[in-house]
């Protein structure tokens, strides 16, 4: 990341996040879009700052955005890097007032989420990783620390962060089958990609996402939580890759904070 401006990135998603809170301290207009997603000024706001800040700091790199107008699979997958934005996960946490919803900006380097940033404005906090260097920092009303996943410990019950609005049956039969194998769970329900950032600075030891997400929606906390010591692979235990397909759905997915533990082949199979 030598190349590129760290702290203005930072300030960028700062900016978007302060554009994200006036509209939420406002009332204001809920549409929905096309695949029946929720869709607020604010995602809009943050779009249109993003957008053009990155385009400022890195005139080079293209910029791939879940708010603006995607382009064509045939354009995008000769990308070897770009950026990949949502300017704001968590429009239903939004929504509902919770205050978990994040600005996501994730810079991807063939194919893998290399650095990531996460704001979460309503708490001003700023995440962000190197994914490369695999160091990772917090930074909370303008104190920086660097943050670094937990070891597994078998004695202490296991910490799952799980979707508020996300799941099912399935995922609560998969719950059922860890809480089986790996003794009491302790589930911390979280929305957006908040969840792999609480991977990221230790505070729980497992996410398993049984659902859809799109590739937008994880790649930024992806890189933090690789970038402080954690993992993420598809369910069916392959690596997660962006830009690879057409589609920007992502496959299911399995994070964990210690990258160490042997996980893949501890945990049980995910139900059909």
């Amino acid at each position: 990341m030598s190349s590129i401006d760290v702290e203005a990135l930072l300030v960028l998603v700062e900016q978007a996040g302060k554009a994200i809170m006036e509209i939420y301290s406002q009332d204001f207009e809920v549409q929905t879009k096309g695949d029946d997603t929720p869709l607020t000024q604010a995602d809009l706001a943050a779009h249109r700052i993003l957008e053009s800040g990155l385009q400022k700091l890195t005139p080079d790199l293209p910029v791939f955005s879940e708010e603006g107008i995607a382009p064509d699979y045939a354009v995008r997958r000769k990308w070897e890097r770009y950026w990949l934005i949502d300017p704001l996960d968590g429009t239903k946490e939004f929504v509902s007032r919770n205050g978990e919803f994040t600005v996501n900006v994730a810079l991807i380097d063939g194919h893998r989420a290399v650095f990531g940033l996460v704001g979460v404005p309503a708490q001003n906090i700023l995440f962000w990783g190197d994914a490369i260097t695999r160091q990772a920092w917090r930074r909370h009303e303008g104190v920086t620390t660097a943050i670094h996943t937990r070891p597994y410990r078998a004695s202490e019950p296991l910490v799952v962060v799980a979707s508020r609005n996300h799941g099912g049956e399935r995922l609560e039969q998969y719950l059922d089958a860890i809480a089986t194998k790996f003794g009491p769970v302790d589930r911390t329900p979280v929305g957006s990609s908040l969840k792999l950032c609480i991977l990221a600075e230790g505070k729980a030891d497992l996410y398993p996402r049984l659902g859809l997400t799109s590739e937008w929606d994880i790649a930024a906390a992806h890189a933090v939580l690789v970038a402080a010591g954690g993992d993420l692979w598809a369910a069916d235990g392959t690596p997660l890759r962006y830009n690879a397909k057409e589609s920007v759905l992502n496959p299911e997915f399995i994070a964990v904070g210690d990258a160490e533990f042997g996980w893949q082949k501890n945990l049980p199979s995910v139900p059909a």
